[in-house]
């Protein structure tokens, strides 16, 4: 049995308009047939989940978990990434950010965020319902557009901000603890919370709460060129959902990280599907299986050169053939012997 679960797949990436991308039913079954065992679910794609519903209806819940079983596949998250992004905006991405929420919310920044943090919270309802422990999402974002400092920043700016990210979310994450689930914030550029070192300031923000926690993903560290496998040594004890996603950084004499201004295609640093890029993926389920990570290991699929078809059909044999079965014995067992207390003093000269 392996110590990280999988393959998985998330599904938001996939979801569409034409079969079998456009029901439960369908999706399901189609990410079965490719090998995968489980799915994590959006919360924000009606045409496959309910999210109010599910945050009403036990019934709806148990036929969604039935639905995914006929199917072969467990539930591992839930995902509310759209929704919780909107639970902190910046005045800079109103605009952009209101295509995140329904119509009747756009323009209307305090209605939205609302509409929001409701959404975030029946999805720990509907986490509980469908028995599942861990949620993935967003913080959002108040200070990300003030990141470069220069203009040069007020004092009192970042700390504010993040103080403000605390008291929206302390009590979205009581909430989840009360429903017995975390959240698995993905670590993200364009969100406030990017590196370990906001993470921090975010979880310090939130008084250390228990429930907020990271969807560990390395194709973000990366494309910053941080150490994605020391983070892991520093915040192994916070990660409760793994995206597997693979990513390439080639700085060159005309772009380097900040290169966003391109097309995805022409960056220097670009989303890659599994194996097509740099991530040193066998040592990333090395140490995690070290640490003891017992949870999901999802495909997200984000590549700007191969389809989402053949990056699904590619991912589950890849993810499977990094999966770990935890040795339960040392490899020189067979040379040792039992302990010998008077062999021991004698050893040492006592």
């Amino acid at each position: 049995m392996s110590q990280i679960k999988g393959p998985a797949l998330f599904l938001a990436q996939f979801a569409g308009d034409e079969a079998p991308f456009n029901s439960l039913p369908a999706i399901t079954k189609w990410a079965a047939d490719l090998g995968y065992k489980g799915v994590q679910i959006p919360t924000f794609d009606g045409r496959l989940f309910d999210l109010d519903k599910a945050a009403e209806s036990q019934t709806y819940c148990d036929e969604v978990k039935g639905i995914c079983a006929d199917a072969g596949v467990e539930i591992t998250e839930l995902s509310t990434h759209l929704q919780g992004q909107l639970v902190a905006v910046n005045p800079a991405y109103d605009v952009a950010f209101d295509a995140f929420a329904p119509e009747a919310m756009r323009g209307n920044p305090a209605k939205r965020q609302a509409w929001a943090v409701d959404q975030v919270k029946k999805a720990a309802v509907a986490s509980e319902r469908l028995g599942l422990s861990a949620s993935v999402s967003f913080t959002g974002a108040l200070a990300f557009p003030y990141l470069y400092p220069w203009p040069q920043r007020p004092d009192g700016l970042i700390e504010e901000a993040f103080a403000e990210l605390g008291r929206r979310w302390t009590p979205i994450l009581n909430h989840y603890a009360d429903h017995g689930v975390s959240i698995g914030y993905e670590i993200h550029p364009g969100e406030d919370v990017f590196d370990g070192a906001t993470f921090e300031m975010f979880v310090d923000a939130c008084g250390g709460h228990v429930a907020a926690m990271i969807n560990y993903d390395p194709s973000h560290f990366l494309l910053q060129q941080m150490d994605y496998l020391a983070f892991i040594d520093l915040y192994h004890d916070r990660i409760n959902a793994f995206h597997v996603k693979d990513a390439e950084f080639n700085p060159d004499g005309r772009q380097g990280v900040y290169s966003g201004y391109q097309p995805w295609i022409d960056r220097a640093g670009r989303f890659r599907s599994l194996g097509d890029g740099q991530v040193n993926f066998p040592a990333i389920f090395s140490k995690l299986t070290q640490y003891g990570y017992d949870s999901w290991a999802v495909l997200e699929w984000e590549c700007c050169i191969k389809s989402p078809e053949q990056g699904a059909a590619e991912g589950a044999p890849f993810i499977a053939r990094h999966l770990i079965d935890r040795a339960d014995k040392a490899f020189d067992d067979f040379a040792g012997g039992e302990r010998d207390e008077a062999a021991i003093r004698t050893m040492l000269g006592l």
